[in-house]
């Protein structure tokens, strides 16, 4: 946040410990919770928060991809916050979550910027196919951004999911979008444990690869030079995202 927005940052705060509570009372697994939320002061100008700490470390640090016992955790978490109501609400904003089309603009920069990165042929015949799936199931409350860096894990005995972080973009979206963990987070094995625990049809599924395609591409080339774990998080995903559509290629990863 800048300075000049004290207002905003207020609102966020309020906002991710709103959704806090909802998915705290939806699941087993925990998130941070908010104790505290202060005021603009001397020698700060911005609000300020309080919260819990968690144990575990986070998916970045712990791979969990060949852990079954971390995909059926995936899967329940999954579920549990699809069975939030979304209260007559539907999704509103301007990121992912709504329409694949609405993707285009981002995704051809994207196909710009990775000129000499990727291959980019391939991607835009895939995107090309991608944009044209139907949207048939009604919006569903998502985490928005189930990303390894949002989500915690136990290293022993077994890798398993442990908490969930950055909550505050809870709320009504495409249900596939929440499958963006599938190919972020989990190896081919793993990926088709989830898949059967989500009980997920083709299209769903195909979908969700469209969603973790228009995250990943942006990954790549914007965080190359200032975050590069996060640009091999997105050569990652596409790695998988190929591996699954081109015969001879590993989806495994």
């Amino acid at each position: 946040m800048r300075p000049a927005e004290p207002a905003q940052a207020r609102a966020e705060f309020v906002g991710e410990a709103a959704a806090a509570r909802k998915l705290l009372a939806a699941s087993r697994f925990p998130v941070p919770e908010q104790v505290a939320l202060g005021a603009p002061g001397e020698g700060y100008p911005m609000p300020w928060a309080v919260q819990t700490w968690l144990s575990g470390v986070t998916a970045t640090e712990v791979d969990p991809s060949r852990s079954p016992g971390f995909a059926d955790d995936l899967a329940e978490l999954i579920l549990d916050i699809r069975a939030i109501d979304t209260e007559g609400q539907t999704f509103s904003g301007k990121g992912r979550g709504g329409e694949l089309t609405s993707q285009d603009a981002w995704l051809e920069k994207c196909f710009v910027e990775s000129a000499g990165l990727l291959d980019v042929p391939y991607w835009r015949s895939r995107w090309a196919q991608w944009r044209e799936l139907p949207r048939v199931a009604p919006d569903l409350t998502t985490h928005g951004d189930l990303i390894p860096g949002n989500v915690l894990v136990s290293a022993a005995p077994a890798v398993r999911l442990s908490g969930v972080l950055d909550v505050g973009g809870l709320g009504p979206a495409d249900p596939a979008l929440e499958l963006v963990a599938a190919w972020h987070l989990l190896g081919g094995s793993t990926r088709e444990r989830l898949r059967h625990g989500l009980e997920e049809d083709d299209l769903t599924w195909e979908r969700g690869q469209a969603w973790a395609f228009a995250q990943a591409m942006g990954l790549v080339w914007y965080y190359r030079e200032s975050n590069p774990t996060m640009s091999q998080l997105g050569r990652r995903t596409l790695k998988r995202l190929e591996g699954a559509s081109r015969p001879g290629k590993r989806s495994d990863l």
